[in-house]
């Protein structure tokens, strides 16, 4: 290996460590550190920090952080998100992320050329944040704010404004020399018209001093940011608009001041293209940025849904302060048609409160004493008061909009393709640009340096790869936002991609497809008592167990307003289930095995069908006598069934995965109509249930719980209930806001229509480049005649870019084949049946 091998592969990271008490502490470390290939390192106590030398080549700096990390502290790193304007294509984003990604220190180098934001993992011991920007500045862009989401709009609206006014400028200055050099061409004779009224000398001096103006003033973004590129090596569309545009310029500079150096017929001028060239071009940049600040809505509806103020009880006065001053304890009031401002829990009064901005679902929801209300939400009807237990950032809210702006900033696995055909693009264009003009020059016709220059520069102008760079993120952007706003948030855009290669859809089943809690079904009356009181006795006697069960049975008598008695001699038998008086009534309740030992014949005919069914057969006597049938069961959440047939629909198999025993499960499946049941699997065996499955192709999970997220990571795309715990939220790649199955096909469905959306967007970007570039390369000439302007080639390149931008605003219109508005909630409610 050479010097400069060498010193490229060496690296050196200044790292603080967090958590160090004692010399063990620090020596720990730095045996561990020391340990890995490649790797000097040196802890300092003192400072808390470690200086590690590493050689590249053998281990990478995420592998020195892990290690310090195993060890057992915690490296100190930051993340940062940068507002990047100037950025107009793909070359733009490789470019930016080489040169932050090579600076010592910086772990992590994402640019997404749709949200012009550039974010970035560092360590902050190695790399200063003001590096950061100089080195982003130094390859030629500008730093146009911070993370804020406010000041990124201001930022955003800033920059548009500077375009409009230079498109403005420059156009302004372009259509003279247009109405008179391009206008007189269409009509007979028009030429010598126009020398005869205004003169060729004033016309080519005019042409002169507007193509400067235009060229040194608005133009001058392209030249400064182009000609540095090029030279660097790294060529962008700055570069070709710059060579294109100065080009056409220099040209008429010598035609003009120095005609004697250009052969007799080719000292013509071309100033009305090269302003034209710059006025076209900055027109389609305004237009592409106003296009692309509106598939950035998702964002500014979350916005806006966050509430401004709070009524806070502060030293027992109610005082109105802003949302940011709000503190963890605070006691808010909350009027009807208010903004819930943070997140907490309903101290006192009732309402409804909709929270469709959340989870999607369009029915508002009632909230009493001990439920929980988040922030952002719109308060319907009542008044109340809660107590804050999530403010500022880590409230519902502000991590929603956190997900939804990573996933917008983050590239799918589809851009590789657009990111290796775009780092080959421009050098490539430059050659075919070079040998145009030289073809041209040695066989075209008289005059051959002006049929060169002219067809040279329109190949530059018609390949420029802006929509190669803004297919995949302008689609994810808007996709992205789309599912936010129908409830359902995408962590990445890898998973956006995976999910629509699906092919089998696992659900786990308790709290997942059902509600997680049992519910009384059915009571199948066998005796000569009144279904009513024979509901009351048993729930009475039931109203002493702790059992989930019982709990079931006296929920479902209550709801009935049945008024339960205080039982005596209550007794319970583990295993059989129990017994107790009641208003002078012998009340016995329990499995069959308990009905079997009091000398009971039980109804086969009726528990074989409630078992049939998924439910669990309880038996209740009454003085000895059997009077009914009692059924329980974990009960179907709304939509299960509906959306189970959506995704047969789709072309998925279904598959179930539960620890209940097989009878139980299949009659659940048959329900629902699951293809394949996976039963009787302890909490440790979902992971080899979901490889299992992955044998039949690629596998989305579905699931809720803590012992879900080993099966959610496992799975090729994991999609967490948001109504379950967090570990199995953080466990996913996809999460349903509501608990409603029925965002599972909306989900599914939107990652195909943005995956589809990409490849027309990229099959656009590519085919016409392809197909334009011979053209503008003057290939149907010989046949037809026919050249393409350079000014039409700017103009072409600019429809190319606001096409794909409009195709994928047509994301924001898309229909999810569930929507929850129009669905009816099936609920099983329990009968009083007579056998």
């Amino acid at each position: 290996m050479d010097a400069a091998n060498q010193t490229q592969a060496h690296k050196h990271l200044d790292i603080g460590v967090e958590g160090m008490d004692c010399a063990n502490c620090s020596s720990r470390i730095e045996r561990n550190l020391n340990k890995l290939e490649g790797v000097k390192a040196n802890v300092n106590l003192a400072t808390e920090r470690a200086s590690v030398s590493f050689d590249a080549s053998q281990i990478n700096a995420e592998r020195v952080l892990e290690n310090i990390s195993q060890s057992g502290y915690k490296p100190v790193t930051n993340e940062v998100t940068l507002n990047v304007g100037g950025m107009t294509c793909a070359n733009c984003v490789s470019r930016i992320e080489k040169k932050v990604g090579g600076l010592e220190g910086v772990l992590e180098a994402n640019v997404n050329l749709a949200t012009e934001r550039a974010s970035i993992k560092f360590v902050p011991a190695s790399v200063s944040l003001r590096e950061i920007k100089t080195a982003i500045e130094g390859a030629g862009y500008e730093i146009t704010g911070s993370d804020e989401a406010n000041e990124a709009s201001d930022n955003r609206k800033s920059h548009e404004d500077r375009l409009r006014r230079d498109a403005l400028i420059a156009s302004v200055l372009a259509a003279p020399l247009l109405l008179l050099e391009m206008v007189p061409m269409l009509i007979p004779g028009g030429m010598a018209m126009r020398d005869a009224l205004i003169g060729h000398n004033t016309v080519m001096w005019l042409g002169f001093v507007l193509a400067t103006l235009v060229m040194f003033g608005p133009g001058l973004r392209f030249i400064r940011t182009g000609w540095p590129a090029l030279f660097q090596g790294s060529p962008d569309m700055n570069s070709l608009v710059t060579l294109g545009s100065s080009a056409a310029y220099l040209y008429s500079l010598v035609a003009t001041f120095a005609p004697q150096l250009l052969p007799e017929g080719t000292r013509n001028v071309y100033y009305e293209a090269a302003a034209s060239i710059v006025a076209i071009i900055l027109i389609g940049r305004w237009l592409e940025l106003r296009a692309k600040g509106r598939s950035g809505d998702a964002i500014k509806k979350l916005l806006s849904l966050q509430a401004k103020t709070a009524r806070v009880e502060r030293a027992g006065e109610l005082v109105e302060i802003a949302v940011d001053d709000v503190r963890l304890g605070d006691t808010i009031q909350v009027r009807p048609g208010e903004k819930i401002p943070v997140d907490g829990v309903l101290v006192s009064g009732r309402s409804y409160l909709d929270e469709s901005m959340i989870t999607g679902e369009a029915i508002p929801v009632e909230k009493a004493e001990g439920a929980e209300v988040v922030g952002g939400t719109l308060n319907t009807t009542g008044s109340f008061t809660f107590q804050a237990t999530k403010v500022g950032a880590d409230t519902t809210l502000a991590h929603i909009i956190k997900m939804v702006e990573d996933a917008q900033g983050s590239k799918a696995p589809i851009q590789a393709l657009a990111d290796r055909v775009v780092a080959v693009f421009v050098p490539v264009i430059l050659v075919i640009a070079a040998l145009t003009f030289i073809v041209w020059l040695i066989w075209g016709p008289s005059p051959e340096l002006s049929f060169a220059l002219v067809n040279a520069v329109a190949v530059l102008l018609i390949a420029c790869p802006c929509a190669m760079g803004i297919a995949t993120p302008i689609s994810i952007m808007v996709g992205s936002g789309k599912a936010a706003e129908l409830g359902t948030l995408f962590r990445t855009g890898e998973a956006l991609q995976t999910l629509q290669d699906a092919k089998v859809l696992a659900f786990d089943k308790t709290g997942t497809l059902t509600k997680g809690k049992p519910e009384l079904t059915d009571f199948v009356l066998q005796g000569d008592l009144a279904g009513a009181e024979v509901l009351r006795l048993v729930a009475s006697a039931e109203a002493q167990s702790e059992h989930p069960i019982a709990g079931a049975i006296v929920a479902g008598a209550q709801a009935r307003g049945l008024e339960l008695s205080a039982p005596t001699n209550f007794e319970a038998l583990p295993g059989f289930g129990v017994q107790a008086e009641i208003d002078g009534h012998r009340v016995e309740v329990g499995a069959d095995r308990y009905m079997k030992q009091l000398g009971l014949t039980l109804p086969a005919d009726v528990a074989n069908s409630l078992a049939d069914a998924g439910k669990t057969p309880l038996y209740a006597a009454i003085d000895g006598r059997l009077e009914a049938v009692i059924a329980v069961a974990d009960t179907l959440k709304k939509g299960s069934a509906e959306a189970v047939k959506t995704l047969h629909d789709l072309g998925l198999k279904v598959a179930m995965i539960t620890g209940d025993n097989e009878r139980t499960a299949r009659a659940i499946a048959g329900q629902l109509g699951i293809d394949e049941v996976l039963a009787e699997v302890l909490p440790g065996g979902k992971v080899e249930a979901v490889k299992n499955l992955q044998k039949l192709g690629s596998v989305a999970f579905v699931g809720d719980g803590i012992n879900d997220a080993p099966a959610l990571a496992q799975a090729d795309v994991g999609v967490a209930i948001g109504t379950g715990t967090d570990i199995a939220i953080e466990a996913a790649d996809v999460i349903l806001m509501s608990g409603d199955l029925r965002g599972v096909p909306n989900a599914l469905s939107l990652s195909r229509a943005t995956l589809t959306n990409i490849r027309q967007n990229l099959f656009w970007a590519f085919a016409y480049n392809t197909a334009l570039i011979p053209v503008a390369a003057g290939i149907l000439y010989p046949w037809f005649g026919l050249l393409l302007s350079p000014i039409l080639a700017a103009a072409a390149m600019g429809l190319s870019d606001l096409f794909v931008i409009g195709n994928a605003m047509r994301l924001k219109g898309f229909k999810p084949p569930m929507p929850f508005e129009v669905q009816k909630e099936a609920g099983l409610e329990p009968t009083l049946a007579t056998a």
